[in-house]
């Protein structure tokens, strides 16, 4: 009991420093109130004062709420102090470019960061409202910014909210002009935060810039330009933004490019940060999607299209005659898109990264056209190569595309979006669809189905528990071949990587939910011409093979 009591009187004493040290007076009340319900409210306490968020390649993300281990305007005083001091640092000139989603304290958290930039002498833009993630990502290559940060949560849940930080390309160098951040950056960043003395003697200066509408034409003038303006045009597309911020900018970029305006889900129309009819705001979750598919029913829509919520993922849903409205998995996207844009004749490198399916890797290798593969993350992927050639396209399986790197270092929904209907409506003359060429690459290149085990944990000890048996106990055979290739990242990356003559498996937990996550592929050749039954083959060892997978992870 003694010591029970010591440490509640050790985070009594720790939240008593926070409370004055923050700036907010919502947050001092909401602490206040977590404190005056002690000692049943120690665990609550404790897991605030656990430490706080740590600053990595992702930025900052977590729930909102008042402490260290929580966002709130504190912590994104310190962040945003950190940061423009490691920018001064490197020498790094030129404004910091602000962007934010509509989730909420998104608004107010780049309010903050504009005044500390100005605080410490530095120009700060403010993108206009709350908008999507690439047109930050495009705001910073265009307006020539030294770095930028978007404050969204992505696809987290409400509650969350987040802060990712964009380099250009003084310090980021030509592959990272506009890309997400990478270490040694991150750990640099990190220590400048860590070394911010008492908030209230953070300079706070001018509310900085407020960029007009002008940006956002210009982010709308260049996707367009990313599609054959002669193409088709003649395609009834679905649409949802799922609350987020995407609609405004896509429905302007199908205008301009001369495609017929979306159908948007009403009650899914207008950001709202309650996500209220989801039950998690994320296109790839079961049932994020219902009433798109609903939408595009009664609209006899040829296409549906989702955004996450801050509008750099994008979801395709396609009528398939044999198992009506269904989503296209990332990889077939990503596929879709790359051949496409081969068939167009752009040249350069294809990338994708280590989970993604391996059938970019055939396709690249049948054409002659350079592919590397790179660690998951788009901070990753928009460096692939090296420079060896030219970056023309990537794609990682989790619904991200890069079509147009020169536009967007980053993943963008709304390009993947128009590219997804300019390819949509070009088979559409020719009475085909996205499934009959999915189907044709199959023939070519044998079904390379890919699916996913995703286990979401509320204890993180259980994610470390899978990996380490999957390294101390690894499957000699799955699906009854021998693993015939194991490999172990670490200490790179936490990525355990799995082989046998027609299979792979990667297992990694998740870099940005409690979840571990193992990305399952096989490889079925296609005989005759019978691509059905190939397909069905596949699907039933790749279900297999999640069976074997989960037993060999303990889940």
């Amino acid at each position: 009991m003694a010591a029970d009591t010591t440490d509640i009187d050790d985070i009594r004493e720790q939240a008593r420093r926070w409370l004055a040290d923050d700036p907010d007076p919502a947050s001092r009340d909401e602490l206040t109130a977590v404190l005056d319900g002690l000692p049943g409210s120690a665990p609550e306490l404790a897991d605030r004062f656990a430490g706080p968020l740590t600053f990595g390649t992702a930025g900052l993300r977590g729930p909102l709420r008042a402490g260290p281990n929580g966002m709130n305007l504190a912590v994104v005083t310190q962040a945003a102090a950190g940061l423009v001091t490691w920018l001064a640092a490197q020498g790094g000139t030129g404004p910091l470019v602000i962007g934010y989603d509509a989730r909420h304290g998104s608004r107010e958290f780049a309010e903050r960061t504009a005044q500390v930039a100005t605080g410490a002498g530095r120009p700060a833009l403010l993108l206009p409202r709350p908008l999507p993630t690439p047109v930050l990502a495009y705001a910073v290559r265009h307006l020539g910014g030294v770095a930028g940060v978007m404050v969204t949560a992505s696809h987290n849940p409400p509650q969350d909210n987040g802060y990712k930080v964009y380099l250009g390309a003084e310090l980021g160098g030509e592959l990272g002009a506009g890309a997400q951040i990478v270490p040694p950056a991150d750990a640099g960043i990190e220590a400048a935060i860590r070394s911010v003395g008492p908030l209230a003697q953070v300079p706070l200066g001018e509310p900085g810039q407020v960029l007009g509408d002008d940006l956002v034409a210009s982010y709308v003038e260049r996707a367009t330009a990313v599609i054959d303006p002669d193409g088709p045009r003649d395609l009834t597309v679905a649409y949802t933004p799922l609350h987020g911020v995407g609609a405004a900018v896509l429905t302007a970029a199908f205008a301009r490019a001369g495609f017929p305006t979306p159908g948007v889900v009403p009650d899914q129309a207008e950001p709202d940060p309650a996500f209220p009819t989801v039950s998690f705001p994320n296109p790839e979750e079961p049932g994020a999607v219902d009433r798109l598919i609903a939408l595009a029913d009664s609209t006899g829509a040829d296409l549906a299209i989702a955004n996450d919520p801050d509008a750099d993922r994008c979801a395709v849903v396609v009528r398939d005659d044999r198992d009506g409205w269904r989503m296209l998995r990332g990889d077939e996207v990503g596929v879709l898109l790359a051949d496409h844009l081969m068939r167009r004749g752009v040249t350069g490198l294809y990338a994708t990264t280590i989970v993604s399916s391996s059938l970019l890797r055939a396709m690249c290798a049948a054409r002659g056209l350079p592919y590397d593969e790179t660690l998951t993350g788009f901070k990753w992927i928009v460096r692939a190569g090296g420079g060896s050639a030219p970056l023309v396209f990537g794609y990682e399986e989790a619904l991200g595309y890069c079509v147009a790197p020169e536009h967007v270092r980053d993943k963008d929904g709304i390009t993947a979006a128009l590219t997804v209907a300019e390819l949509a409506a070009g088979l559409k003359t020719q009475g085909r669809t996205l499934t009959d060429r999915l189907d044709e690459l199959a023939a070519e290149f044998g079904v390379h189905h890919t699916d996913q085990l995703s286990a979401r944990v509320d204890d993180l000890r259980v994610i470390a528990d899978a990996m380490a048996r999957i390294r101390a106990d690894t499957p000699a055979t799955l699906l009854g071949q021998p693993v015939d290739s194991v490999r172990d990242l670490l200490p790179e990356s936490d990525v355990v990587i799995l082989r046998t003559a027609v299979a792979r498996v990667v297992i990694r937990p998740s870099g940005t939910e409690p979840k571990l996550k193992a990305y399952l592929e096989v490889v079925e050749p296609v005989v005759d011409g019978d691509v059905r039954t190939a397909r069905s083959s596949a699907a039933s060892a790749v279900a297999a093979l999640r069976g074997e997978i989960a037993a060999a992870l303990g889940l």
